[in-house]
């Protein structure tokens, strides 16, 4: 595959710590012109990933509720209106995963936490997904459209980032039935939805049995580009992991929505102080068929959605995997 894009992409990569991460975050937009994609008045939608309510799991899985906040801070100096968004998930509501990781604070500052899977929706023939999926109309309906992706492994599409973070904009919460489309929708998702900055939580990343069960790996780090598809092929190399086994970044990059190739990225930061190896996301037999299985509706509704069923279920295959009767334990 190759990029119908030509452009210089440009990555910014800091380092932060509690006393730097607002002055990061900062740095950061305004590296990347922020205020050339919100216009003083407009509506701005952020969307960050938090794919769990599992209170012990969020640091290493969900967007570091300071980055949203420091976020926020920035747009409201220009942006009349900010939504923080959140889809429903198969576990979790947007509320629930919004109160484990630490967001309703940010109300105090003006913004709008809103759950995508309760507003307006329209529905849109989407070629990838062979049929119409309902979308959120503010995100048509925006004038800017910010992600806050975190730096992750993940077992069924080797890597979760800011192109992957938009999955959670689809507000269905059983949108898990469409995964046998997961990659090509990705790429078509990200020409629909467009966002015009990613701003990357590589404080604690995860490696290894992404996006939820893997091992925290924590890098004080943040990146950021207006290039989805740079930034995220960039964080790739950062953690030794290889974009060209990433399907949905390419399929992205050939519609020509950003740059995957390093020589038609520049990258502004401490490459060598960061560079690391990643223990990538394995794909075991328990993973691929619980992901066959997804696209039956009777095997989401009667065995993932039940935690009566589920629970005891991973168990069985967690032990299984420690005692190598199932690869990856």
């Amino acid at each position: 595959m190759t990029d119908s894009s030509t452009a210089q992409s440009t990555v910014i990569m800091r380092g932060v710590d509690n006393a730097t991460l607002a002055s990061s975050v900062r740095e950061l937009m305004e590296f990347c012109h922020w205020h050339e994609i919100v216009a003083p008045g407009s509506t701005v939608v952020v969307k960050p990933n938090l794919c769990t309510a599992v209170p012990d799991k969020t640091a290493m899985s969900n967007t570091d509720p300071r980055i949203a906040r420091a976020v926020c801070e920035v747009l409201l100096t220009r942006a009349a209106k900010v939504y923080v968004a959140e889809s429903d998930g198969l576990r979790q509501t947007a509320w629930e995963a919004f109160d484990a990781s630490g967001y309703r604070p940010l109300e105090e500052l003006g913004v709008t936490l809103l759950d995508l899977s309760e507003a307006e929706q329209y529905e849109l023939e989407m070629p990838s997904a062979k049929g119409k999926v309902k979308l959120p109309r503010i995100l048509q309906t925006c004038d800017a459209f910010i992600t806050l992706p975190v730096l992750k492994t993940h077992a069924l599409t080797y890597f979760t980032g800011s192109i992957k973070n938009q999955w959670g904009c689809v507000p269905q919460y059983d949108r898990i039935l469409l995964h046998r489309y997961l990659n090509p929708m990705l790429a078509e998702l990200h020409g629909i939805f467009k966002p015009q900055l990613s701003i990357m939580d590589a404080i604690i990343a995860m490696e290894g049995r992404g996006p939820a069960n893997g091992k925290p790996r924590r890098l004080d780090l943040l990146l950021a580009s207006r290039d989805s598809v740079a930034l995220d092929a960039t964080a790739m190399r950062l953690v030794g992991l290889d974009p060209q086994r990433c399907e949905h970044l390419l399929l992205t990059s050939k519609l020509g929505l950003g740059n995957w190739r390093a020589e038609t990225i520049e990258v502004d930061g401490q490459w060598k102080r960061y560079a690391t190896q990643f223990e990538p996301a394995i794909l075991d037999k328990a993973i691929a068929t619980m992901d066959h299985m997804t696209r039956y509706r009777w095997f989401v509704k009667y065995m993932l959605e039940q935690n009566f069923v589920f629970y005891p279920v991973r168990a069985v295959v967690q032990m299984l995997r420690k005692v190598g009767v199932v690869e990856g334990g």
